[in-house]
């Protein structure tokens, strides 16, 4: 965009936010995608910032905001509020740094998460069902103790941090026209946007940015077509790590000069966005990190130039990653879940079996029963889970048993 008004960072700012960064951060790879430039219609790129250390963009704001505070505020040391990267970011520029860190974080939040904040140094601390708890908690520790509050996202240093991500993208791939990025409070895209911008300006030139937000917490998506930072109440998503209710407002005010445009996508979507990014550029990539990916494969961004899609972190629960592939293979039509009616008698369960196998699908679950709603007394129920290899073979499985006779019907979800 031109003709902008910035507020934040200045780019002589972020580029010496790059020199602090870069004593604890990664220069993380640049990965051209066939796969997604063929579904693009440009070439696109991968900035894998999964790789990252702790997983994840966020140690890049924490460090650039923890390496600026005073001898004093070091000796009182921080405190954040996290239920996940952020709460990693700050607990490794602290250690790194030599300073004291307090990471609330709510009851249930992921193993892996926990276990890797306090491996990193800090003092963990559960509380409250919610990250909007532990925020208020990690408040009151900050008055009562003196401890430095690290916000996740609504500060300068950590908006100047998170853009030196902004200026790596434009030094691995100078020609970029479109960078994609995901979109939670906004301390990324403020970050990078703003960098990239000013950056470009130097040399007379514009680049298009799109953020990217779930579905079911969406506030930027409604604030930037109102125009002022806007309230939404979120409903539960896979991308919890993007899911806020307000955008942050130094973010905001950011944001509103510098992004073009803002898109939505489904968790069904950005669950087939993780498993394409598993297959297809071997990353592992939490939901939060994969829905520019998702918008890409749901042609909600349309084709401009070379692209940048910012993979933003790869923090998964090994647990969330089972149930996420399993909707991902669902929603790719490689994974059918049906019930059939069968008459009760012999060996027709073998020939359902039979059938499939002809079709060269897979079973992999199986329930029978006569106890169903609507049943008749000489019926059965058989509900199945079958891999196939995609949407065409899906069709012909579905074929195959009306042809026999049979009437599948969708599963209950």
């Amino acid at each position: 965009m031109t003709d902008v008004t910035l507020a934040g960072p200045t780019l002589a700012e972020f580029r010496e936010a790059r020199e602090r960064v870069s004593h604890v951060a990664h220069v993380t790879p640049m990965e051209s995608s066939s796969f997604l430039s063929q579904a693009l219609g440009a070439k696109v790129y991968l900035k894998c910032e999964n790789l990252q250390r702790t997983g994840s963009y966020k140690i890049r704001g924490a460090y650039n905001r923890l390496s600026q505070l005073d001898a004093d505020e070091r000796a009182h040391g921080v405190v954040a509020a996290s239920a996940g990267n952020h709460a990693q970011g700050v607990a490794l520029a602290a250690r790194e740094l030599g300073i004291t860190a307090t990471i609330f974080m709510p009851v249930g939040v992921a193993l892996p998460k926990l276990q890797a904040t306090r491996d990193y140094g800090a003092d963990v601390v559960l509380g409250g069902n919610s990250v909007e708890d532990a925020l208020r908690a990690a408040k009151e520790f900050s008055d009562e103790t003196g401890a430095v509050f690290i916000p996740p996202y609504d500060h300068p240093d950590v908006i100047a941090g998170q853009g030196t991500l902004g200026l790596e993208i434009l030094d691995q791939v100078p020609d970029v026209e479109t960078i994609i990025m995901s979109i939670g409070g906004g301390g990324l895209i403020a970050g990078v946007a703003s960098a990239v911008t000013q950056a470009r300006r130097e040399t007379g030139g514009t680049i298009r940015i799109v953020g990217v937000q779930a579905a079911n917490s969406a506030p930027y998506a409604i604030s930037m077509k109102l125009g002022e930072a806007t309230a939404v109440v979120p409903t539960p998503t896979i991308a919890d790590g993007i899911a806020v209710a307000k955008p942050g407002v130094l973010n905001f005010a950011i944001a509103r000069d510098v992004v073009d445009e803002v898109v939505t996508v489904k968790d069904d979507d950005t669950a087939r966005a993780i498993l394409v990014l598993l297959e297809r550029a071997k990353q592992v990539v939490e939901p939060a990190g994969a829905v520019g990916v998702a918008a890409v494969l749901t042609e909600q961004v349309q084709p401009t130039g070379t692209t940048v899609i910012v993979l933003s972190g790869g923090n998964i629960d090994p647990l969330m990653m089972e149930r996420v592939i399993s909707r991902g293979l669902a929603a790719s039509d490689r994974y059918l879940h049906f019930r059939v009616m069968l008459p009760d008698r012999p060996g027709q369960l073998a020939r359902v079996s039979e059938i499939i196998s002809e079709a060269n699908a897979n079973v992999v679950e199986v329930l029978h029963t006569r106890h169903g709603r609507g049943l008749q007394i000489s019926e059965v129920e058989l509900e199945l889970s079958v891999e196939t290899r995609g949407p065409d073979h899906a069709e012909q499985v579905m074929e195959r048993l009306r042809d026999n006779g049979f009437t599948p019907q969708p599963a209950a979800s």
